[in-house]
């Protein structure tokens, strides 16, 4: 049953991590391997997955989390996160730099990729902890809580865009039915996990390259204006893009096309990063060896976040060729159940079995995409059950889990138990905030 092969490649990924003390690239390879034997997959052909799945993986994030360090450890090395992070103690109180990083991460994730936005942030989020002392999951959680729920929840992210346009939902009635309440569900979790007493008794360190070690004196840091707007140029760019494209409908619009393309995630940080360079180097008197050096120092730091990503996409796609997809479509035809809980079911499980929330929220829109027309249910919210179904149960076969892992410098363990948990409970309660959404609409008449 291709469940339990999921199961027990799970139980072996675990053994070898945390028993053997295996570095989590190899396990994850070998795992991988032999998950691509028992399912089937030509011997021939095991290599072609492996290089598929790790080339579309870091296809999607090298790009964005390179340019992104770079540009954090310039920011660092220059004085202009500490400055902005002194900025967002000072507004908030040392005691409520969670408040600051939740808002923080909302208003930046409504529109941008959760690899995105967790880059930009997570060093002003590293220097938070410097200034505050604080532990760094009381820091970072919260952000990376926000930011999940922004991404998988809502459009214009890829996932619910791509099943608005399955069920021909409006995209706008989408973002406005979820906003109501995944704003409140993502702000409690976020400022309710850090004080578990299973997290708090996780005490990890900043990983070593990702933040500068110094402490600047106020005399030495760049201005608040330079430093603020450095880092709202990424976000202006790629939010521009992302409501240009909802705004506008010819894709012939030359003026879209250009947006687009400066508006890419991509192009976007390169833009920035060169930014950077100059605005926290010749413009403040430091050379640009000093910049290249900071941003050869962030590219070393990442090579093993990079490759361990890239291992978790490869395992992701051996379950994917395999065929574990087509069995949980298969399994799942013919359930008699609400159309929004199935929708929400078929996601979670696909979540669950396979790690990609995108191919999760693809495949169960595909499976009740015929019963949206003849059950009356909104798709709108049908768009949304499988969203929040989607994030569900983040956990080894999903490379967001390595990203989250590495830059939290966790064990395996401790990653499951913090991730793991809250995006689990992030799903159950979108999905009770699907079904409420779907009362106060009915009895509206809307």
């Amino acid at each position: 049953m291709p469940l339990v092969v999921v199961g027990i490649s799970v139980l072996v990924l675990l053994f070898l991590m945390t028993k053997l003390k295996l570095n989590g690239l190899i396990a994850l390879l070998l795992v991988a391997v032999g998950v691509a034997l028992v399912q089937g997959i030509p011997a021939a052909e095991i290599g072609d997955t492996l290089g598929e799945g790790v080339g579309s993986q870091i296809g999607d994030t090298l790009l964005v989390v390179g340019l992104g360090a770079m540009l954090g450890r310039v920011m660092g090395d220059s004085g202009a996160a500490q400055r902005i992070a002194g900025r967002l103690v000072d507004a908030f109180g040392p005691r409520h730099v969670q408040i600051a990083m939740v808002i923080t991460a909302m208003l930046i994730g409504v529109t941008m990729f959760y690899e995105v936005a967790f880059v930009i942030i997570v060093p002003v989020a590293f220097t938070i902890v410097r200034v505050t002392r604080k532990n760094l999951l009381w820091v970072g959680l919260p952000m990376s809580i926000a930011l999940s729920t922004m991404h998988s929840f809502l459009p214009p992210h890829p996932g619910p865009t791509a099943v608005a346009a399955t069920f021909h939902a409006s995209v706008g009635h989408t973002l406005l039915y979820g906003l109501f309440f995944a704003v409140p569900i993502g702000a409690a979790i976020a400022l309710v996990w850090p004080r578990l007493p299973f997290v708090r008794r996780m005490d990890p360190s900043i990983p070593q390259g990702l933040v500068t070690e110094r402490v600047f004196e106020e005399d030495e840091l760049p201005g608040m204006g330079w430093s603020l707007f450095v880092a709202l140029v990424p976000i202006v760019l790629i939010a521009g893009a992302a409501v240009a494209d909802m705004a506008v409908d010819d894709d012939k619009n030359p003026v879209l096309h250009a947006v687009e393309f400066i508006g890419s995630a991509p192009v976007a940080l390169l833009l920035t990063l060169c930014l950077a360079i100059w605005a926290f180097g010749p413009r403040i008197g430091r050379s640009l060896d000093e910049v290249s050096a900071s941003c050869v120092s962030a590219a070393k730091s990442m090579a093993m976040i990079l490759l361990v990503i890239g291992a978790g996409g490869a395992y992701k796609q051996v379950l994917v060729d395999g065929g574990i997809s087509d069995y949980i479509k298969d399994f799942t035809e013919g359930w008699d159940i609400s159309p929004i809980i199935l929708a929400w079911l078929i996601a979670a499980i696909l979540r669950i079995a396979l790690g990609s929330a995108t191919v999760a929220v693809v495949t169960a829109a595909g499976v009740v995409a015929p019963l949206v027309a003849g059950s009356g249910a909104h798709p709108e919210l049908m768009v949304l059950a499988v969203s929040c179904g989607s994030i569900a149960f983040s956990h080894v076969n999903d490379p967001g889990f390595w990203m989250f892992k590495e830059y939290f410098n966790l064990s395996v363990l401790d990653a499951i138990k913090a991730r793991t948990t809250y995006t689990t409970v992030l799903a159950i309660l979108g999905l009770g905030g699907v079904l409420a959404v779907e009362q106060v609409l009915d009895a509206l008449s809307i």
